[in-house]
């Protein structure tokens, strides 16, 4: 068995063309006996429709931090205290720099900013964002305070240019999904 066997792994879809990867990402953790529940952002869901991770997960997506289930009062802390681990792919410039400054204005990052378990984020927008002195001070600024990063990885992005800014693999990510749950 795994150390990932059984594991409930949370993934947060937010706004970039490379979301669609996260849905070959909780094919393979479906197919590895986790537990899966996906938060999308408003932006996420102009990119992948709810239907692909609802289809994949046999669950309902949430979207709204406003929209709980019968039973429980507040959703972001109920899905902090469930997860065994956090995953956010893509994490775009923005959500990242939410994160950093600790801005909870959607149910993902208030979330992530109300877990006590480890978080993975997977950066994935154009080299020029990436390369932005900013956004490297906010990853620093996450670093520092016990995120997890996995890539991105270098060549063609989806604006056409070449460059730093792809979204890992979906099994690059599976992979750091299963160290961090290894040495926690």
């Amino acid at each position: 068995m795994s150390a990932i066997d059984g594991s409930k792994i949370l993934l947060g879809v937010t706004g970039g063309v490379s979301a669609y990867k996260s849905c070959y990402l909780v094919s393979h953790l479906i197919r590895e006996n986790c537990q899966v529940e996906v938060i999308m952002t408003d932006s996420a869901q102009k990119f992948v429709g709810e239907s692909s991770f609802s289809a994949l997960t046999g669950k309902k997506v949430h979207t709204d931090i406003f929209n709980a289930p019968e039973g429980v009062h507040a959703l972001h802390i109920y899905l902090s205290d469930w997860a065994d681990v956090i995953v956010v792919a893509p994490a775009t410039a923005n959500t990242l720099a939410k994160l950093s400054f600790g801005l909870a204005d959607n149910l993902l990052t208030a979330t992530v900013l109300a877990s006590r378990c480890p978080v993975l984020l997977a950066p994935a927008m154009n080299a020029n964002m990436w390369n932005n002195t900013i956004v490297q001070e906010n990853i620093a600024k996450l670093k520092g305070a016990g995120f997890s990063f996995v890539g991105p990885g270098a060549g063609r992005l989806a604006c056409g240019t070449e460059g730093s800014g792809r979204m890992a693999e979906p099994e690059e990510i599976f992979n750091a999904i299963e160290q961090l749950l290894q040495n926690r």
